[in-house]
């Protein structure tokens, strides 16, 4: 069956979670139950990853790191875990054109804007968001799929409270200018991720 894996953590990843993590959800509702979307959101912790698995109900294929893929196991694994390599070294077509061809199917993909963790959060450099690379904006406008911003604020801490995954509107692009549509979608996150609420009309 395919993404077996993907299934079978999913539904023993989410008591877990919820019970180790107790986080806060909020805009459940707003994720699409049906058609492509691309869900975006911030990157702070290793356990984001299972922001994406655990919450919504549908599968999410996610854009992961190349070098998550680098042996005959680890690749079986990750591909049944509907994870999509990109070499983040470069502008990865290969990466981009599956990204793509999946919301072309029906199906939603995952994606980090911010292209890696933020390390800064807890150090005297901190800063709310790091640049975005536009990914996410791209694959939105060349399948023509709503994107879903979603922030995830507190930390991963066992047992304790002031984790919250918020989860925004859909909504598409207005126009096809890249870096100005990433932009607006960092805005978007960004307000998510200092508490406001994203009801736009």
């Amino acid at each position: 069956m395919k993404y077996l894996v993907y299934k079978i953590l999913k539904y023993s990843l989410k008591p877990f979670y919820r019970l180790i993590f107790w986080p806060k959800y909020v805009g459940v509702n707003n994720i699409p139950s049906t058609g492509p979307f691309v869900m975006a959101g911030n990157h702070t912790s290793a356990a984001d990853a299972a922001v994406i698995v655990s919450t919504p109900k549908r599968i999410i294929h996610t854009l992961s790191k190349k070098e998550l893929f680098n042996t005959k196991f680890k690749n079986w694994f990750f591909r049944n875990m509907a994870c999509i390599p990109v070499d983040r070294s470069i502008h990865d077509e290969n990466a981009k054109s599956e990204a793509i061809e999946t919301l072309k199917e029906g199906h939603a993909v995952g994606i980090f804007p911010e292209g890696t963790r933020n390390r800064t959060i807890g150090t005297k450099d901190e800063v709310s968001l790091l640049p975005f690379k536009p990914g996410a904006v791209k694959f939105a406008l060349a399948s023509g799929a709503p994107l879903l911003p979603f922030a995830v604020t507190g930390k991963h801490r066992i047992f304790r409270k002031g984790l919250k995954i918020e989860y925004g509107k859909p909504y598409y692009p207005k126009t096809n200018d890249v870096e100005k549509e990433t932009e607006v979608l960092r805005n978007k996150i960004l307000k998510l991720k200092e508490g406001g609420s994203q009801h736009e009309k």
